[in-house]
């Protein structure tokens, strides 16, 4: 049964919509007469808010709760696309080369990657926080209170006040970009070469998962980077920045306590995926076995399905998750020809017409449910 969350001071503040094309533009470029932008987006004080460029929801989400009434966001991806293979219109390229801020995670968007790097690399901010490799997370850390990581918000030997070490130990990042468990021989299956050609897609993202904004303590370090490079472009608003996102920072540190405590005694531990999204999670106890890799659309082998089915008789597992922006039919396939159930594990790389109401937290609040009912956590 679920754990509740404890109690947190929502903000209610909803991501601000996507800017319209010629809006966007006239907003960077200015529009007023003596020069100056007229007030727009609930600016305080008549200020120009400040234009940010989202990669997508995630990130909208966290810097529009940082950035408050303050900034305008265009989020680049729009609602109910799928973000990996995201193509960038030539307004698009526009408003991300004439933001005052862009949000993006690396290696995650290559169309985003470009045109950062082509038009926008002075002012687009990653997420700073410790990439896991793709395909690690089964070396939990069993510490006790310390769940294989260090609380650590510093970005890149910057200290802002939240001495909360975040940094993942005991990762081995000397592993193969595989599905293979521990200490089972590639031979055993008898398919390298298939499963090779059905994860190279993986190397796309130089062997780093990027999806570490399923780690509140991923987006807590991104809110806290958003509030600094905010307060440097308006130092006047950067207390409000920061008071902003102390407030989100607890709600996320939160969240990551409800992980904790809800999936630290369950009566499995394996979860079967659509795709291999949710590798961050990895640090409450579970082990995340993929239909697909790290894209949602490549095809996985006969030989990957069959070792799945294996371990599913092997563990007990009851259930096979599906997601929100991806087709069902493999794991609905897959979870019929077993007699086991299926569940939505949402990736939340975006709001759909279903979840339009949701919210990051909200939505990780449910995922932590659905883990706990198929693992049969106390």
């Amino acid at each position: 049964m679920r754990k509740p969350l404890p109690p947190v001071t929502r903000s209610a503040r909803r991501p601000a919509a996507l800017i319209g094309g010629l809006a966007a533009l006239a907003l960077v470029a200015g529009c007023g007469s003596d020069g100056t932008a007229p007030a727009a987006g609930g600016a305080e004080d008549g200020a120009e808010p400040i234009s940010v460029a989202a990669a997508f929801y995630p990130l909208e989400y966290v810097v529009s709760r940082v950035g408050g009434d303050d900034v305008e966001v265009e989020t680049l991806t729009e609602p109910g696309a799928e973000p990996h293979d995201l193509e960038l219109s030539v307004r698009q390229t526009a408003a991300v080369a004439d933001a005052d801020l862009v949000v993006y995670i690396a290696g995650f968007q290559p169309a985003v990657d470009q045109v950062v790097e082509q038009q926008a690399a002075d002012t687009a901010l990653d997420v700073p926080f410790e990439r896991r490799e793709i395909g690690e997370g089964h070396d939990h850390g069993d510490d006790g209170d310390d769940h294989g990581h260090d609380d650590d918000h510093a970005h890149e030997g910057e200290d802002h006040g939240h001495d909360d070490d975040h940094s993942h130990e005991g990762e081995d990042h000397g592993h193969d970009d595989d599905h293979a468990h521990e200490g089972e021989k590639d031979e055993d299956h008898g398919h390298d070469e298939e499963q090779d050609e059905a994860h190279d897609h993986d190397h796309d993202h130089g062997g780093e998962d990027p999806h570490l904004w399923l780690d509140p303590l991923a987006m807590a370090a991104a809110a806290q980077a958003y509030a600094d490079r905010l307060g440097d472009i308006a130092p006047d608003r950067a207390d409000d920045f920061q008071a902003n996102a102390d407030e989100l920072i607890a709600e996320l540190e939160d969240l990551d306590a409800a992980y904790t405590e809800g999936l630290a005694s369950c009566e499995r531990d394996e979860v079967v995926v659509s795709h291999d999204a949710f590798g961050y999670l990895s640090r409450y106890g579970l082990e995340f076995e993929s239909i697909a890799g790290i894209s949602p659309d490549a095809e996985p082998s006969p030989a990957r399905l069959a070792e799945l089915a294996d371990l599913i008789r092997d563990t007990g597992v009851t259930t096979v998750f599906t997601e929100t922006l991806a087709s069902p039919a493999l794991a609905e396939t897959l979870a019929t020809e077993l007699d086991i159930e299926t569940a939505v594990l949402d990736p939340i790389e975006g709001l759909t017409d279903d979840t339009a109401d949701e919210d990051y937290l909200s939505l990780m609040e449910a995922n932590l449910a659905a883990l706990q009912q198929a693992n049969g956590c106390a």
